[in-house]
């Protein structure tokens, strides 16, 4: 299924020096605002105050006792707990520093927006808080 010549004929395709230079500048802001948006996602979803690591191994212990003891939904109930438990534990010991990863995503939060043409409600939807998009410039 060739077509006459074409691939033969066609020029091999150079990237400028400013196109390099766009795809890292592309890859480097996708990447801050995915750390900003997952750490966000983590906050919101871990809900209300901070826990210290100390605090929910404390938990954890303390449930494991109670399914020795605990009816059918109750120990399902509690092992979903063990589950969150975990994954809380987890997420402490990985130390995400929050105000890095904003001072970064609003650093570049405009021009991300602009190149991938994100409005600011699509952001609010997400859960940025408007005082960063105002920090970052997105309006």
């Amino acid at each position: 299924m060739s077509q006459s010549g074409e691939g033969a004929e066609r020029k091999s395709r150079e990237v400028t020096p400013e196109h390099k230079a766009a795809m890292i500048q592309g890859r480097t802001e996708t990447r801050v605002v995915r750390q900003y948006l997952e750490a966000l996602d983590g906050v919101r979803k871990s809900g209300g105050r901070r826990r210290s690591k100390e605090t929910l191994q404390k938990r954890l212990a303390a449930v494991e006792q109670e399914l020795e003891s605990a009816d059918s939904v109750g120990r399902l109930h509690l092992i979903q707990e063990r589950i969150d438990l975990q994954r809380a534990v987890e997420a402490a010991e990985q130390n995400v520093d929050i105000n890095e990863l904003e001072s970064a995503f609003v650093d570049v939060a405009a021009s991300y927006s602009e190149r991938k043409g994100i409005s600011y409600q699509a952001w609010r939807e997400v859960g940025v808080p408007p005082k960063v998009l105002h920090s970052a410039g997105v309006r």
